[in-house]
């Protein structure tokens, strides 16, 4: 899977990015809202500057690029060290991504949200990317609201598609902008569906021009047949302190948690003193763990059995003749207990017998 991400990353330009291991640490502390987890595991270095293992690629990658740099687009495969979603203990684990950084026109953000739905498609046909526009929900909470504190909570609430626990706001905010941010928030489908729901609800509260970005992106999408894998869904809210503008997450079948996220980010990079745009995104390769354990649920596809009577000319040659079917095989003399076969054989002299067959 990782040559194949790599192939498709290359062939739209994105060279592959190589780091170290680690970071200062202060990268980190400074940038803690960006990250998944603030679980970070720290060591000092020989002249007593503390370190971590990095838990993230995005924060490295933007801390070098150059006032001089026009465009940088690259990928990668690294590991980043940090508390694994499946196991919830620390873990080493591979990240594959990549970011787009400099002057980001609609077409660099199609070409991203391109790559993040068919990178999603390598890993399973049965895939969806839900796709948002922060700058819609910021325009509406603008017009509804001057509070910031209200603002927060909403995002919240809009995050959890909790719309009923908005009526609390009634008092802070008048009704009919109430009404449509609670719609948005449960408001979730393909492009073509919803694009009009959107533009009806907003009609009359805000510029409806502020949809343009996203009307534009969905046609692109549509036009290279990429809508079909794309749903929009404004619980898609990252963090507004990093994030502006479209953010997108990615599922697959047989998954409960986002395996890919991303978006525009300018904010971190206005931050870290940097006037750029970027946009990228990550996939967490650790979740596909389950999956893999769902699809495939053999653990090899034949076990051979043998003893010092077996005839290991016959031995060689069935392995030999599984190994030429494509088929994983194992010569072994007794069978694991855990171990999950398809087949099992057993070599008895030269006679071949099968014990189980699980097919």
């Amino acid at each position: 899977m990782l040559s194949s991400l790599s192939s498709l990353y290359e062939q739209n330009g994105y060279n592959r990015f190589k780091m170290s291991k680690f970071e200062e640490y202060d990268l980190y502390v400074k940038n803690k809202d960006f990250l998944i987890s603030d679980n970070i595991i720290t060591f000092n270095d020989i002249g007593g500057k503390l370190l971590a293992l990095k838990p993230d690629v995005t924060l490295s990658i933007v801390k070098n690029v150059r006032d001089e740099d026009t465009l940088k687009k690259v990928y990668y495969n690294e590991n980043v060290y940090r508390v694994s979603g499946a196991t919830g203990a620390f873990k080493e684990i591979m990240q594959v991504g990549l970011e787009c950084i400099g002057d980001i026109d609609t077409y660099l953000t199609f070409e991203v949200i391109s790559l993040a739905v068919k990178s999603l498609l390598k890993i399973s046909e049965a895939s969806v990317l839900d796709l948002s526009d922060l700058k819609v929900l910021s325009a509406l909470l603008d017009k509804a609201t001057e509070s910031a504190e209200v603002k927060k909570q909403i995002f919240k609430l809009i995050g959890t598609k909790s719309a009923h626990e908005m009526d609390k706001f009634s008092s802070q905010i008048d009704a009919p902008y109430l009404a449509a941010i609670k719609e948005i928030a449960l408001l979730s489908g393909s492009p073509d569906a919803v694009l009009g729901k959107l533009k009806d609800i907003l009609n009359g509260l805000v510029d409806t021009s502020v949809l343009s970005d996203l009307e534009s992106l969905c046609a692109l999408l549509k036009a290279n047949a990429l809508d079909k894998n794309v749903r929009i869904d404004f619980s898609v809210v990252n963090d507004i302190k990093y994030y502006n503008g479209i953010v997108f997450k990615g599922f697959v079948s047989g998954i409960s948690k986002d395996i890919l996220s991303g978006g525009r980010y300018d904010n971190l990079l206005y931050k870290m003193g940097k006037a750029k745009g970027a946009i990228g995104f990550a996939i967490y390769l650790d979740l596909l763990e389950d999956l893999q354990n769902e699809t495939q649920p053999f653990d090899i596809d034949a076990a051979v059995l043998y003893d010092e009577n077996s005839d290991l000319v016959t031995l060689s040659n069935l392995i030999a003749k599984l190994n030429g079917e494509n088929l994983s095989a194992t010569a072994i003399k007794s069978l694991p207990e855990k171990l999950k076969c398809r087949k099992v054989y057993k070599i008895n002299g030269s006679e071949v017998s099968i014990l189980e067959d699980n097919a």
